[in-house]
C-alpha cells in the first residue's frame, strides 16, 4: 500500500513526540569546544527525590540531643538504644542511616558514599514548584531561566573532537517529559522505558519512513528523521527486552528501580550515555511520616534498593560514573500534629562513585538548638547545592567555566567529593 508523503510526514512527526524525544531533539546543534571535554566514559546520574525528603530522618543527626526533643514520637533511636532494624545505621558517631537505607550501608564501608548535610538552596521558599525550578535551572529565585542547568552543560562542553557526532543518547531522562534540568538548546532524550522506545520506532513503517526521510530533503524533519531512526538502531542493538543484570543485582520491581536498571544497559551497551535522569516522588510527609517503619521507610526501601542494584549492576563501571540525589527542600525540624513534617529549608544529598571520597559526612552541622534554627523552625543552610553541582560538573564531567552553568555564582572551591 502506498501512501501520500504528507502522511508519513505527520506520521513521522507524531513518532518524534510518541516516542519521548524532546522537541530540543528538533533542532540541530553545533557542540563548542571552549570548555574541555569530558574524560572519555564518564557518566553523571541524577536522581531528584520530588516533594521534599525529610534529611533528618535521612541521615539522622543522633549525636544532637536537640533532635529528640523536636521529633518525640517520629526520630531514628540511636545505634546503641535501637533494637534490631529500628536504629540508625551508625557512620561517625554522630550520624547515621535511616534503617531502610541499610542496603547503602555497603557502599559506605566501601568508601564509595559521601552524604552532604545542611545542603540545599538559599531560597526562602516553601513551594514545591518554586523549589524544584530553581534547583533544576541552578539559578535561585530567578523565574526568568529558560533552560536547566546540566543542559547547559551539554550545550557549552564536549565529549568528542569537533570532528565526530554526539550520541544521540548523550543525555537520557528516564521520565515521560522532559525534566526541567534537561531543558534547553542542547538535545536530550525522555522516555518512560527502554522497550517503548524501541518497540514504537520498530516495524514495517519505519522502514517505509526511514527510505522517505533519506530521500528527502534535508530540512528540520528530514534530520531529525535520520537521528531518530539512528537512535532507535542504537538501541535496538543493545537488546533491551533481554537484558540480565550482572553480580548480583535485584532491581525492585517499581518504576524507580526499572528506571535505574535500565540506566545500567545505556551506560554497558555503549551508546554514548553521558547524562542520565530519573526521579522518584512521594517524599511530601505531612501525615504519619513514621519512623523506622512507615511511609518514609516504605520510600526510602525502593530508594536505597535501587540505587544498590545499580552500583551492584554496574562493578566496575562504577569508577566512571556518579550518581548524585538531591531534594527540593527538607522539611520542618519539630514533628507536626499529624505525625508528619511540614515544609522546611535545608536538606541532605548523596554523591556516590567509584572515586568519591566517602565515609565522610560533608557539610558544616548548624545544629537543632532554638537559636540555631533557620527561621526558628528548620535546619539552616550551610552549602548551597550549586557548590555541589558545580564541583562534580567540574572534577567528574570536565566543565570550567561555572559561569555558563551557575551564571553570578562562585563555588569557592567546593567540598572535595572527589579523588
Amino acid at each position: 500500500m502506498t501512501m501520500p508523503r504528507r502522511y508519513f510526514l505527520k506520521s513521522g512527526a507524531l513518532a518524534l513526540a510518541t516516542m519521548g524525544l524532546s522537541p530540543s531533539f528538533l533542532r540541530r546543534t553545533v557542540f563548542g569546544m571552549e570548555l574541555p571535554a569530558a574524560a572519555k566514559g564518564k557518566v553523571l546520574i541524577c536522581l531528584f527525590q520530588r516533594g521534599a525528603a525529610d534529611a533528618l530522618n535521612v541521615v539522622v543527626p543522633f549525636g544532637d540531643k536537640s533532635y529528640y526533643q523536636l521529633r518525640p514520637n517520629i526520630a531514628i533511636p540511636e545505634p546503641l538504644r535501637g533494637q534490631g532494624t529500628a536504629a540508625a545505621l551508625d557512620l561517625d558517631g554522630f550520624f547515621g542511616l535511616h534503617p531502610s537505607l541499610a542496603p547503602l550501608k555497603p557502599l559506605w564501608d566501601r568508601g564509595m558514599l559521601a552524604p552532604i548535610h545542611a545542603v540545599g538552596s538559599p531560597s526562602s521558599t516553601r513551594s514545591h514548584f518554586d523549589a524544584q525550578d530553581y534547583m533544576e535551572s541552578g539559578t535561585p529565585d530567578r523565574k526568568a531561566t529558560n533552560d536547566g542547568w546540566l543542559n547547559r552543560y551539554l550545550a557549552t562542553s564536549g565529549t568528542c573532537e569537533a570532528s565526530c557526532e554526539p550520541s544521540p543518547f548523550r543525555a537520557v531522562a528516564m521520565t515521560q517529559q522532559t525534566p526541567r534540568i534537561l531543558a534547553g538548546s542542547a538535545p536530550t532524550v525522555a522516555m518512560n522505558t527502554l522497550e517503548e522506545f524501541s518497540v514504537r520506532g520498530g516495524g514495517d513503517q519505519t522502514a517505509r519512513l526511514e527510505a522517505l526521510y533519506r530521500t528527502g530533503s534535508a530540512d528540520v524533519i528530514h534530520g531529525a528523521g535520520k537521528d531518530m531512526f539512528e537512535a532507535v538502531k542504537m538501541l535496538k542493538s543493545a537488546n533491551p527486552l533481554q537484558y540480565q543484570p550482572q553480580n548480583g543485582a535485584e532491581y525492585p520491581k517499581t518504576p524507580f528501580g526499572n528506571h535505574l536498571k535500565q540506566i545500567a544497559q545505556l551506560i554497558k551497551s555503549n551508546v554514548g550515555l553521558e547524562v542520565a535522569f530519573a526521579d522518584i516522588g512521594g517524599w511530601d510527609t505531612h501525615v504519619n511520616q513514621g519512623a523506622a517503619t512507615g511511609a518514609l521507610a516504605q520510600r526510602l526501601d525502593d530508594f536505597a534498593k535501587s540505587i544498590a542494584a545499580l552500583t551492584a549492576d554496574l562493578g566496575d563501571r562504577m569508577d566512571d560514573v556518579v550518581i548524585l540525589t538531591m531534594s527540593e527542600f527538607g522539611r520542618m525540624a519539630r514533628q507536626n500534629g499529624n505525625g508528619g513534617t511540614d515544609h522546611g529549608h535545608a536538606g541532605a544529598m548523596f554523591v556516590i562513585g567509584g572515586h568519591v571520597r566517602g565515609k565522610q559526612v560533608y557539610g558544616t552541622w548548624p545544629g537543632l538548638a532554638p537559636e540555631q534554627l533557620y527561621e526558628g523552625r528548620d535546619l539552616a543552610l550551610t552549602t548551597d547545592f550549586r557548590t555541589v553541582f558545580a564541583e562534580i560538573a567540574g572534577r567528574h564531567l570536565g566543565a570550567s567555566k561555572m559561569d555558563a552553568l551557575f551564571p553570578g555564582f562562585s563555588p569557592h572551591g567546593g567540598l572535595g567529593l572527589l579523588g
